[in-house]
């Protein structure tokens, strides 16, 4: 069964249901169930079996159509307001193709509904939309399978009874479509084309300066991609990369949409993160990099969304543009509870000429790390510093 035709599929055969009178929980439901049955019933060579729901079909995605309707159909038969729902048992198509609409970015302004929350928006659209199981969701978001199968019934519950026409927040849209691109950026499943893709559209649909800024974002961080790690899947960090492994075409076509979009000045988020990826990737090297401007572009970071994480990247900024001292400077009045401060900590004493207060740091990075390949490179930094302190 070839499992990424049905990844591919299922938010179009999502998309169909729900604009036939489904409501979402409903459909989701019953796209998971057809499925099932097509990982099942078809053989290996993509061709359904002997039965007369499971008869051999040119079209893989008008027979999920057709299997997931009759079981939303089973399932409506039987809920308790029978009568208003069987009003739909006479809407099923006629066989034949089903049509070709890609319905997956409506799909995610239902899944950004603004009334769930940020997390519940992901998971909910990782799950429907991305073809992601509860279990690698939940191992994304470090939670139990059992908690992040509740919050994602809860998710449906929320959106189950919005139309599929009601325009959606484009705000929310942006936000879960840079989780998602970051889930599939360093997850076990690369989500990260797909979101590109998404967020192209969105870009050319609406007129809204941070589309164009998340576009360029991603652009800009996907370049980089084929040099983050080296052959045995270890990390490279952003100084040791080898540039030449960079995708320029990218890069340019990051920098002109960035361009484009500052000159509207209206600045947002994803614009000023997109500004500072790309004084890095226009950089011929780490000493080379203008520093300085990103300090400033993380300044205005700050002001526009007050977020202990950006300052946490601005230490390391400052420590770069003046010095390791001005780092810890900056550092200092944060908590020490965000994701990577340790690393950070480590970093800047290293810089600062103090390898044993740095691997000792290091290797509590380590041990906080929650991605396996950034505790094996902090680990590995630790025992160079060590290694290079006993000699």
């Amino acid at each position: 069964m070839d499992e990424t035709l049905l990844r591919s599929l299922a938010p179009s055969v999502l998309g169909i249901l729900v604009r036939r009178g489904a409501d979402f929980a409903a459909a989701e439901d019953a796209v998971q169930e057809a499925l099932v049955e097509a990982v099942r019933a078809w053989p290996a060579d993509g061709s359904p079996g002997p039965s007369p729901e499971d008869s051999p079909v040119r079209d893989p995605k008008g027979w999920l159509v057709t299997v997931a309707w009759r079981r939303f159909l089973d399932a409506t038969r039987a809920d308790t307001a029978r009568r208003r729902r069987e009003d739909l048992v006479g809407q099923e198509p006629a066989p034949g193709p089903a049509p070709s609409v890609d319905d997956t970015l409506q799909l995610y302004f239902l899944c950004a509904h603004p009334s769930l929350t940020p997390s519940s928006a992901v998971a909910l659209t990782l799950r429907a939309v991305g073809g992601l199981t509860t279990r690698q969701i939940a191992r994304a978001h470090l939670v139990p399978e059992a908690t992040m199968a509740q919050r994602i019934s809860r998710a449906k519950r929320t959106v189950s009874g919005v139309r599929f026409d009601r325009p959606g927040d484009v705000a929310t849209v942006l936000r879960v479509l840079y989780l998602v691109f970051n889930e599939g950026y360093s997850g076990d499943v690369d989500l990260s084309a797909e979101a590109i893709r998404l967020t192209r559209q969105l870009a050319a649909r609406v007129d809204h300066p941070e589309a164009a800024g998340l576009l360029a974002l991603m652009l800009l961080h996907h370049a980089r991609r084929a040099a983050r790690t080296a052959s045995d899947g270890s990390l490279v960090p952003l100084a040791e990369q080898d540039r030449g492994r960079w995708d320029t075409g990218a890069i340019a076509e990051g920098i002109e949409i960035l361009t484009a979009a500052l000159a509207r000045d209206r600045p947002g988020e994803f614009q000023a993160q997109a500004a500072i990826a790309a004084l890095h990737a226009d950089a011929p090297s780490t000493e080379e990099t203008d520093w300085v401007q990103i300090v400033e572009w993380y300044d205005e970071l700050v002001r526009l969304t007050d977020s202990p994480v950006v300052r946490l990247n601005r230490a390391v900024a400052v420590g770069e543009a003046e010095g390791p001292r001005a780092g810890l400077a900056a550092l200092a009045p944060l908590d020490d509870s965000l994701p990577r401060y340790w690393a950070v900590a480590a970093y800047l004493h290293e810089c600062d000429g103090d390898p044993v207060t740095a691997a000792r740091l290091y290797v509590e990075a380590a041990r906080k790390a929650s991605d396996l390949a950034e505790r094996d490179h902090l680990t590995r930094r630790a025992a160079r510093l060590n290694a290079r302190a006993r000699h």
